[in-house]
């Protein structure tokens, strides 16, 4: 019974993405409601990854040189160490299921707070494709995800850099160093191919969650709630089928 109703629900949700591009909404007040969701979904969110991103690369930087207790063991695996975790993994996968957190409850309780106040229907009733207005939108504006994540990157490197030198842990001329050594470039494309995937599920698994909910207010918090764990379990799971695609061989 839970398998059928799992994958009634993971149909409804390919017929949601179908939807969402039929009948589109006119120009004129599409470009309005991007410009929203742009500020409300990334521009809002640029302070809290800035802040996790800095600390985060720190945190890596030290506790890698705290590893390093052999004298034999050089000191530029700090920065490489850095690079790599901050890249491949911090960045693209582990900001992503923070922003499910945060983005994906803002976008289905703001959502569900319209099919609670019937909001939707009244949009339906004029002959507007509802999922249309609301969720491409959203869409649109996560394509600007990676730019996000670009900057988690920077400032977590930039982070693990400044621990590193001024926290005693090693010099300037080891960490950089290290951030060059055995650089692969394929990793940077790796990490944003992850991100523009996550970035559609930031955007369409919450929306389906709030769109599709019943009830009144309570169960608004109860759909954030299931809607936050449905994108951090979709995005694992593709973090791992992706990783095995593109890295091994």
């Amino acid at each position: 019974m839970m398998l059928i109703r799992y994958t009634s629900q993971i149909g409804k949700y390919f017929l949601m993405l179908k939807e969402i591009f039929n009948k589109p909404t006119k120009w004129s007040v599409m470009k309005g409601l991007i410009y929203k969701e742009v500020d409300d979904l990334i521009i809002d969110s640029l302070g809290i990854v800035a802040f996790i991103s800095f600390f985060v690369g720190g945190v890596v930087s030290m506790q890698t040189a705290l590893n390093l207790t052999n004298s034999f063991i050089p000191k530029y695996l700090i920065g490489y160490a850095t690079r790599q975790s901050v890249i491949l993994e911090f960045a693209p996968t582990f900001m992503s299921i923070i922003m499910a957190g945060k983005m994906g409850s803002f976008i289905t309780s703001s959502i569900g707070s319209m099919r609670v106040t019937e909001q939707i229907d009244a949009l339906e009733v004029m002959g507007v494709n509802s999922l249309n207005y609301l969720v491409f939108p959203k869409i649109i504006a996560l394509l600007l995800y990676p730019f996000l994540v670009g900057i988690g990157m920077f400032l977590g490197i930039t982070g693990g850099y400044i621990a590193t030198v001024y926290g005693g842990f090693g010099n300037s001329i080891d960490f950089i160093d290290g951030l060059q050594r055995d650089f692969i470039p394929f990793h940077v494309v790796y990490a944003f191919t992850k991100t523009f995937i996550f970035g559609m599920l930031l955007a369409t698994i919450p929306s389906f969650h709030g769109f599709y909910m019943k009830g009144g207010a309570l169960e608004v918090g109860k759909a954030s709630t299931v809607s936050f764990v449905w994108t951090s379990v979709t995005i694992i799971l593709l973090n791992y089928i992706i990783t095995q695609l593109l890295l091994t061989k």
